[in-house]
C-alpha cells in the first residue's frame, strides 16, 4: 500500500499577486482580463466569497463583486515559484508527478528522510513552501491519488488531511458525490436521478448497474468508492495532447475570417509541436459559440503530422462538417493520440497486479 501526498497550492495564481503587491492582500483580486470578452484565470479566497471562480465571464465575476480587482496574469512568475515549489518535492523523494503549475502528487512510500510519517512529511512540506515562497499550501494524504486528491481539498486554505487506511471505507462513504473527482455537474444531476447522493448510495451499486448508467466509467465509480485506485506516481508525465485556441474581441459569423483565425492557431501549434518534438494522429476543433455553448469536431488519420498545412487542412474539414450554429466567440484546436503516448491496457501482453497492504500513517 501506498503514502501518497497531493499538494495543492492556495488559489496560486491570486496568492502569488498578493504576494507581490502588498496592497492588494485581504482584498477580493482576479487574475485575467476585465474587458468585456475577458475570464478569470483565477480568484482569490476574498473574491470567492462572492462567488467570483476560475473561468467565469468578467463581466459576470464583476457583477458579483462590484469591489473586484483585475490583475495581468504573469506566467513567467507562476513558472519561477513553481520550479522553487517543485525543488523542495525533490528534497523528500524523486516520485513527484507534477498536475499543472500549482498541484502535484508524491509517492512518500520510501522517501529521501527515512520518515515513516506520510502526515509529518506533508507538514514539512507546507513549511518549507511558505519559507522559501510566502506562498499557502494544502495537503492530502492517504493510500492513493484518488483519496489524497479528495482530501486536500477538505481543510483548504492553509491545511491538511491524512485519510488512514482504516478511515477509507468511511470517508469514502459519507463523502457527498459531487466531491468525487471525476465527479462533474452532469454527472452529479445524473447520479442525483438515479438516488445517488453519497458515497454510499454509491457504494451500493452494482458493477453492473454502473455500467448501465455510465459506460465505460461506471467500473471507475464502482472502485473508487471502494478504495480501490492503482494508479502510481508518475514522475515522467506523458503530454496526452497539444492545442491552441483564441477567444475574439468579437463574435464572428462568417467562416472566411474562421479559416484567417485556424491558420494562425495551427502556426502555434506547429511551433509548440517542434519545441515538444512530437506528431499525433487526431485533431480536434474547439467551437465556443456566442451564448457560451461548446463543440468539439474530431478526426483520427492512420499517421503522425506536427505540420501546420496538414493540421489545418483536417481543422478545415471539421469546420465544413457541419454548419454553425450561431455566432463564434472562441476557436481552438488540438492534436492528440500523440507519438509519446504508451499502448493501451488492452495492448499490453502483461498486467500488473498490486496487491495493497497495511501499514502505519
Amino acid at each position: 500500500m501506498r503514502k501518497i501526498i497531493h499538494i495543492d497550492m492556495d488559489a496560486f495564481y491570486a496568492s502569488v499577486e498578493q504576494l507581490d503587491n502588498p496592497e492588494l492582500r485581504g482584498k477580493p483580486i482576479a487574475v485575467g482580463g476585465s474587458s468585456q470578452r475577458g475570464v478569470v484565470s483565477a480568484a482569490s479566497y476574498e473574491a470567492r466569497k462572492y462567488g467570483v471562480k476560475s473561468a467565469m465571464s468578467s463581466v459576470i465575476a464583476k457583477r458579483n463583486c462590484p469591489e473586484l480587482i483585475f490583475v495581468k496574469t504573469r506566467f513567467d512568475r507562476y513558472r519561477e515559484l513553481s520550479q522553487q515549489i517543485r525543488s523542495i518535492f525533490f528534497e523528500y523523494t524523486d516520485l513527484v508527478e507534477p498536475l499543472s503549475l500549482d498541484e502535484a502528487y508524491l509517492d512518500v512510500t520510501s522517501n529521501k528522510k527515512g520518515n515513516p510519517s506520510a502526515t509529518m512529511i506533508a507538514k514539512e512540506i507546507r513549511a518549507k513552501i511558505k519559507e522559501k515562497t510566502g506562498l499557502n499550501a494544502s495537503a492530502g494524504i492517504s493510500i492513493n491519488k484518488f483519496i489524497a486528491k479528495v482530501a486536500s481539498d477538505f481543510n483548504k486554505p492553509n491545511g491538511q488531511k491524512t485519510v488512514n487506511p482504516e478511515e477509507v471505507e468511511t470517508f469514502l462513504e459519507a463523502l457527498e458525490i459531487r466531491k468525487f473527482h471525476g465527479v462533474g455537474k452532469v454527472t452529479a444531476e445524473k447520479m442525483y436521478r438515479l438516488g445517488i447522493f453519497t458515497g454510499k448510495d454509491l457504494k451500493s451499486k452494482s458493477e453492473e448497474y454502473l455500467a448501465e448508467h455510465f459506460g465505460k466509467h461506471g467500473s471507475y465509480y464502482y472502485n473508487v468508492v471502494r478504495g480501490i485506485h492503482l494508479s502510481e506516481v508518475k514522475p515522467n508525465r506523458m503530454r496526452k495532447s497539444l492545442g491552441a485556441e483564441r477567444t475574439f474581441s468579437e463574435n464572428i459569423s462568417s467562416e472566411i475570417f474562421m479559416l484567417e483565425k485556424l491558420n494562425s492557431i495551427a502556426e502555434e501549434i506547429e511551433k509548440r509541436l517542434k519545441k515538444s518534438k512530437v506528431a499525433g494522429k487526431t485533431v480536434t476543433l474547439k467551437i465556443k459559440y456566442s451564448d457560451f455553448s461548446l463543440q468539439t469536431r474530431s478526426k483520427t488519420i492512420s499517421y503522425f503530422i506536427s505540420s501546420k498545412d496538414l493540421i489545418l487542412e483536417l481543422a478545415k474539414e471539421l469546420l465544413y462538417q457541419e454548419k454553425m450554429k450561431d455566432s463564434v466567440r472562441l476557436l481552438g484546436i488540438s492534436l492528440s493520440n500523440l507519438n509519446t503516448d504508451k499502448p493501451s491496457k488492452k495492448e499490453e501482453e502483461q498486467k500488473e497486479i498490486i496487491v495493497q497492504l497495511k501499514f502505519d500513517f
